[in-house]
């Protein structure tokens, strides 16, 4: 299978994360598991957020904005993933709330070029004790800006 996957100019927003897709992510027709797309996203958005000084540690107390969880994930597939390889995830930040976000992304060729998978996902910050929505600490905020869409 060889189609072709719809063009994308280069991002004029947000990050490109590169990533791999490995021989193992690839399904029984050679083509990237559709559950590999949240995970290598994920991966990208950990590796950002790390970046910026925003980890997981193993102590929910301790995690600050790093306790999260997914109210939402959506995705839709533009074109086939049909080989392991160094590819990229484009991550940016569609809205920024008091307590939740929501990010977009698009796992793409590593330079951004070709579009193979877009979608977003509602994130809502917890208080760690009663897992209830707490808001964003300013540095998360700030941090948080810098990815903003800009007609967001």
């Amino acid at each position: 299978m060889t189609a072709e996957a719809p063009t994308a100019p280069a991002p004029s927003h947000g990050r490109l994360i590169p990533v791999t897709v490995h021989f193992d992510d690839l399904d029984a027709l050679g083509l990237l598991h559709n559950a590999r797309y949240p995970l290598l996203v994920e991966r990208a958005w950990t590796e950002l957020w790390q970046e910026k000084g925003i980890r997981f540690e193993g102590d929910w107390a301790a995690a600050g904005d790093a306790c999260n969880a997914v109210k939402e994930f959506r995705i839709g597939y533009e074109a086939p993933v049909t080989r392991p390889g160094a590819y990229a995830v484009h991550l940016w930040l569609d809205r920024l709330g008091t307590t939740g976000l929501t990010y977009g992304f698009r796992f793409c060729s590593r330079d951004g070029a070709v579009t193979y998978a877009r979608g977003s996902r509602v994130l809502v910050r917890l208080d760690a004790g009663t897992l209830r929505p707490a808001p964003w600490s300013e540095a998360f905020r700030a941090a948080g800006r810098e990815l903003l869409r800009p007609d967001a």
